[in-house]
């Protein structure tokens, strides 16, 4: 069950309690709104998303006090990935924001040249897959299925080609070990030895190459 605290600006009643006021200091940092979902978790978890929109999830009956104190508490960790998260965005526009001319020629892009990379390192790892399915994601650049089926980013093609050879390698090894296991990491180092410098290139700019595909606002 999902709850939305839009963020607004200030009026006359805004700082009259401490939700309002607290409220406001957020939307002064850019955060745009608060998301409360409640289902059978156990604890409380807090994220922010690419709209500067905060998600808290937590158990059906939390009390609304509760939820405000938890938030409150990481005032200082909203604030800061807000701002980060503004930062990314001016990056992302510098580099340019993609029309929707450049997305259809990226997918034509991807269509063309991801099937052959997955074709080529399967080879080269001795392993089978299932059908490979290109989408816009919003958060996953890709995913291998139980029966083998294979997932990409089309965004993936804004990086440099070694991340996508990287992010293609990370899959098919799944193929080998459906985990993240010590055993996984290691198959997948034998095929792209810098595996954990491409990963964390991907961590640092994962999120300006989904601002740019405007994933952020669809």
């Amino acid at each position: 069950m999902k709850t939305p605290i839009r963020m607004g600006k200030r009026d006359a009643a805004s700082t009259d309690s401490p939700e309002s006021a607290l409220r406001e200091r957020l939307y002064c940092c850019g955060v745009q709104r608060l998301n409360v979902i409640r289902s059978r978790r156990k604890t409380i978890s807090l994220d922010i998303n690419y709209r500067n929109e905060v998600t808290i999830r937590v158990p059906y009956y939390t009390d609304r006090n509760q939820i405000l104190q938890f938030v409150e508490e990481r005032e200082d960790w909203i604030e800061a990935n807000a701002c980060l998260i503004q930062e990314k965005q001016a990056e992302a526009e510098r580099q340019g924001i993609l029309t929707e001319e450049g997305l259809e020629r990226l997918k034509q892009q991807a269509a063309r040249l991801i099937p052959q990379k997955v074709q080529y390192y399967a080879a080269q790892m001795g392993v089978s897959y299932g059908t490979v399915t290109l989408r816009m994601q919003k958060t996953k650049w890709g995913s291998c299925s139980g029966r083998g089926n294979l997932n990409f980013n089309i965004l993936l093609l804004l990086a440099p080609p070694e991340i996508l050879d990287y992010v293609i390698v990370h899959e098919l090894c799944h193929r080998k070990y459906m985990d993240h296991s010590a055993a996984f990491w290691n198959e997948v180092k034998k095929h792209i030895p810098d595996c954990t410098a491409r990963r964390r290139w991907l961590s640092d700019n994962g999120m300006i190459l989904m601002m740019r595909g405007q994933v952020y606002r669809r």
